[in-house]
């Protein structure tokens, strides 16, 4: 089970010790975000070299998608805590 700290930005001292309230929850959407992160940065990688507009909409498409679930995923996270 995973411990988080919860403190004003920059203190050395973590004010509390608080476990997350679902912790599977919890590692299923750090794991979310980890492969979306992922995924994002290939498409954008491959951007580049798309051979066409169509397939350039396409992966920016992909993109907006998996950044939409990437902040789906961070605001389940905030609600946990």
């Amino acid at each position: 089970m995973r411990l988080f700290c919860f403190g004003r930005f920059g203190d050395d001292m973590a004010d509390r010790f608080l476990p997350a309230d679902d912790p599977v929850l919890e590692d299923v959407l750090t794991w979310t975000v980890e492969r979306d992160a992922t995924d994002i940065r290939k498409l954008l990688e491959w951007l580049p070299q798309a051979r066409s507009t169509k397939e350039r909409r396409a992966l920016l498409m992909r993109v907006h998608d998996l950044l939409n679930e990437v902040e789906a995923s961070l605001d389940g996270l905030d609600r946990l805590h």
